[in-house]
């Protein structure tokens, strides 16, 4: 562990709202038009971003605790640092490229990967179960094998954090199991564990200006204003939304993007669930029964 402070990583994704799906919603090659959608902040990694700073509020009397977060996506993403800063993060990469574009879980978690290490010292990873705009659960644990780490998964529930070892509880299909790790370890977060804090109005005034380049690149083509930037950046560092494209994580180019992608989509088929008679059945299992293989004869479940 290094000696000047306990690093936490959140790795999280900024998602299409999945609730507003519409005709628009997938390309002709299988991928996701994430342009037609709204994007949120994924569930699950929210919840990850809650636990990662319980951790941070067990260590704080101890020693420094710094907790980045990493997310991957195209610049727009940026938009969940900022949120994890105004929550309690204390710094956030985007590692955005088009070369990451198409990435199943594979690719995704091989580039998530190598932004971990290029971190450097990592104590403990934390990441939500699954996103919701693929439900695969794959990333975490593949992160985890890559970075040759053990894991946690299915979190639900921090029972206990030192300096030296972590207790958590996790959900399991027929009860719950706690388990206890030393460090370094990455975790996994249940949909069933609590809640993420509210934003803090101190923190939102603080880091409200925070940004990558490429979005003050965005906000004008001024000269004098990309000067004013560095300036602003150099005198209040904090402000400054870290941005790694590909050749930053240093990877093997083949294993990124749709080349690194083993998955692909055969085939989309619109469900569209339409009003018809209504149909009335008594409380019997045979007719519960009955019922359930219709709607899922007709893909309605």
């Amino acid at each position: 562990m290094n000696n000047k402070y306990f690093q936490i990583v959140v790795l999280a994704k900024q998602v299409p709202d999945t609730h507003n799906v519409g005709k628009d919603a997938m390309k002709e090659d299988g991928t996701i038009n994430r342009a037609a959608l709204p994007a949120i902040f994924n569930p699950d990694d929210l919840k990850a971003l809650e636990m990662a700073l319980a951790c941070k509020d067990a260590l704080k009397d101890i020693m420094p605790v710094k907790v980045t977060i990493i997310t991957m996506g195209p610049p727009r993403a940026a938009e969940i640092v900022r949120e994890s800063m105004f929550r309690g993060a204390d710094n956030g990469i985007v590692i955005s490229d088009k070369r990451f574009a198409g990435s199943d879980t594979l690719a995704t978690s091989y580039a998530l990967s190598a932004a971990v290490k290029k971190l450097g010292h990592v104590d403990l990873v934390f990441t939500g179960r699954q996103a919701i705009d693929g439900d695969t659960a794959q990333v975490g644990p593949q992160v985890a094998e890559k970075l040759e780490l053990p894991q946690i998964t299915y979190a639900e529930e921090l029972v206990s954090m030192t300096e030296n070892e972590i207790i958590i509880k996790r959900r399991l299909d027929r009860g719950v199991e706690t388990v206890k790790t030393t460090f370094p370890v990455l975790v996994t977060v249940h949909g069933n564990a609590n809640d993420c804090r509210p934003r803090h109005a101190k923190r939102v005034i603080m880091y409200k200006n925070a940004s990558t380049y490429s979005e003050r690149q965005q906000s004008t083509d001024n000269s004098q204003q990309t000067l004013s930037t560095e300036a602003l950046w150099e005198k209040r560092p904090f402000l400054k939304i870290e941005e790694w494209n590909a050749d930053d994580i240093n990877p093997d180019f083949s294993r990124l993007g749709m080349s690194g992608s083993p998955t692909k989509v055969k085939s989309i088929e619109n469900v569209v669930l339409t009003s018809k008679e209504n149909k009335t059945i008594n409380n019997s299992e045979s007719e519960i029964n009955e019922l359930m293989k219709e709607l899922i004869t007709a893909h309605i479940i």
